[in-house]
């Protein structure tokens, strides 16, 4: 099969032997695959978790047929259509644990559609209902909103109930189209005064949950504009990975500062993650309440063009290759 791996020079695409699956995992036929910052560190030689190297597998999440079943998986049967976060996605082939594989809904979706919601369903979820605690009533700021798991955590906010959601971007045009996903307010996370608008959208307190996609240089901000025992779910690091903090600000507010990642998760707390997303998730996501614009399409040869244009940051929601 053909598939982008890491090669001396750049990724590139290569043909492999086709996985098999393991008695716990589908075999994926992908049709369409969906980029993520995380594939960038990977294209450039850098490790995320256990992938990385020369040699390493390219991609995150996918979508397509079913092609074979290991010998434990029920529900799941050789021909369904269905979408997954899945290493090595980035294949004409990818297998991925039953438990992170669902069933495309019936709602005449494309698997290019399909290919852009498995990681941002389980991350978005897990940040602001399990990590985060959000509660019918409270506000949510997302940092770093524009992008695809941005968008769909502005959804899932307003979609459980938070009275205010705001979300940053540094982009005007981009800021301009938060609204469309949810956002209530639209903000530039540049602007040295936008943690005084947040406390002016919620009243003078401060907002109570941050998901946090940028890091570095804003952690003292986001103290600053959350309330008296907010939550500050850290999830990425586009902004860096260090950065200044203030200890006693952080300890007068009494913030919750929680770190997630997929990386250091057993397959039982993967597989949990999934069965408390689509719980609360799957009847939305059926109806087309939750959606993610596709900027644009790349073939699987051109896999480096489409890295490149995820680097340049001039994107907004997914970025897809098809196979």
């Amino acid at each position: 099969m053909k598939a982008a791996v890491v090669g001396e020079s750049g990724v590139e695409v290569r043909d492999i032997p086709t996985p098999q699956p393991k008695p716990n995992e589908v075999l994926i036929k992908v049709r369409a695959a969906s980029l993520n910052r995380a594939d960038l560190a990977v294209a450039a030689g850098r490790r995320h978790g256990s992938v990385g190297g020369v040699g390493a597998r390219l991609g995150l999440e996918c979508a397509g047929e079913v092609a074979a079943v290991g010998t434990e998986v029920q529900g799941i049967t050789v021909g369904d259509r269905v979408m997954s976060s899945a290493p090595g996605g980035y294949a004409e082939y990818a297998t991925a644990e039953a438990a992170r594989v669902h069933k495309v809904p019936a709602n005449n979706m494309t698997f290019e559609q399909a290919a852009c919601y498995p990681v941002a369903l389980q991350t978005m979820h897990n940040a602001l209902v399990t990590a985060g605690r959000l509660k019918a009533g409270e506000s949510v700021l997302i940092q770093g909103a524009s992008a695809g798991v941005g968008l769909m955590g502005l959804q899932i906010a307003k979609l459980m109930g938070a009275a205010v959601v705001i979300g940053t971007s540094t982009n005007e045009a981009r800021r301009l189209r938060l609204k469309e996903f949810g956002a209530d307010l639209a903000l530039d996370s540049r602007d040295a005064a936008w943690p005084d608008a947040v406390k002016q959208a919620t009243g003078g307190k401060g907002v109570d949950l941050i998901v946090d996609q940028v890091s570095g240089g804003v952690a003292n901000q986001n103290m600053q504009a959350a309330a008296v025992l907010g939550r500050i779910v850290n999830v990425g690091r586009l902004g860096g990975m260090k950065g200044e903090f203030d200890f006693d600000l952080h300890a007068l507010k009494r913030i919750d500062y929680i770190g997630v990642t997929f990386r250091t998760r057993s397959p039982e707390e993967v597989a949990e993650i999934n069965r408390l997303m689509r719980a609360d998730l799957w009847p939305a996501l059926e109806a087309g309440q939750l959606s993610l614009p596709i900027d644009r399409t790349f073939p699987l040869d051109q896999v480096s063009e489409a890295l490149a244009h995820m680097r340049a940051n001039a994107h907004f929601g997914k970025i897809v290759l098809t196979m």
